[in-house]
């Protein structure tokens, strides 16, 4: 599953690439109820479908892709469906990881983990310690993550330090905020992308989305592909980017 440190797409019509996109992988399920399929096979072919992204992402030039893989509130879900998750995120480190290390892909994993099971915190310590040094594009896993939760935590940091006399309350800033964020010394998604038609965030980098561009698309998770990324881009381009500031128009 390379992610190379590859050259921007000469392909027609494809637009320059964001330096770092994220990714709500929605519509697993749903695939699979209009097909009559079990939610898990739904689940596979969405790791199939993740596999094909990361290449795609790759050959793009993309140098951060984040996947919103499992959130802090997935865990409401049922046992079995849980289960079904965590065996597909064992086998896709088992079988994927080699291949990113080849590539000169760094993982980086977003989210809590002191309350993960072993195994899985096993899992999510090797791809991060095998990958630490390469210095190709990052692959940024959000892995029982929640946006509010990291803000938390980090509030929480600066509040501590406060409390030691290391910090004054004046000293912080969005600077100082973002720095305690798990997403440190990554910058922040200029395009996040939704799949299966939803258009909310679901508590993802809600504090990194602040001036991103959101491209909602109704293709289920499974059925998105290089194409759909690529159009996704294309619609990115189109867009101005103002950061606040007025539109071109209105300053001439």
């Amino acid at each position: 599953m390379p992610m190379p440190d590859a050259a921007p797409s000469e392909d027609a019509g494809v637009a320059a690439p964001p330096v770092h996109v994220a990714i709500i992988m929605d519509g697993n399920g749903r695939w699979a109820a209009a097909r009559g399929l079990p939610r898990r096979e739904g689940h596979r072919r969405g790791v199939e479908a993740l596999r094909n992204i990361v290449k795609a992402a790759g050959e793009l030039g993309i140098r951060y892709l984040t996947i919103y893989s499992f959130s802090a509130e997935n865990w409401s879900r049922p046992a079995d469906e849980i289960e079904d998750l965590m065996g597909l995120l064992k086998r896709f480190v088992r079988n994927d990881l080699a291949d990113l290390h080849k590539n000169d892909v760094r993982v980086r994993i977003i989210g809590e983990r002191k309350n993960l099971k072993p195994d899985i915190r096993a899992l999510l310590d090797e791809a991060e310690e095998l990958t630490a040094n390469n210095k190709g594009a990052t692959l940024v896993v959000a892995f029982n993550y929640g946006a509010q939760q990291e803000i938390a935590e980090a509030a929480r940091k600066l509040a501590e330090r406060v409390a030691r006399g290391e910090l004054s309350p004046d000293q912080i800033d969005a600077g100082t905020i973002a720095a305690n964020l798990q997403t440190h010394g990554i910058p922040d998604p200029e395009l996040i992308i939704r799949t299966s038609g939803e258009q909310r965030l679901s508590n993802f980098l809600l504090w990194q989305a602040a001036y991103a561009e959101f491209v909602f698309v109704p293709t289920h998770w499974p059925d998105f592909d290089k194409a759909a990324l690529e159009a996704a881009i294309e619609e990115f381009g189109k867009r101005e980017r103002r950061f606040g500031g007025l539109s071109a128009k209105a300053r001439a």
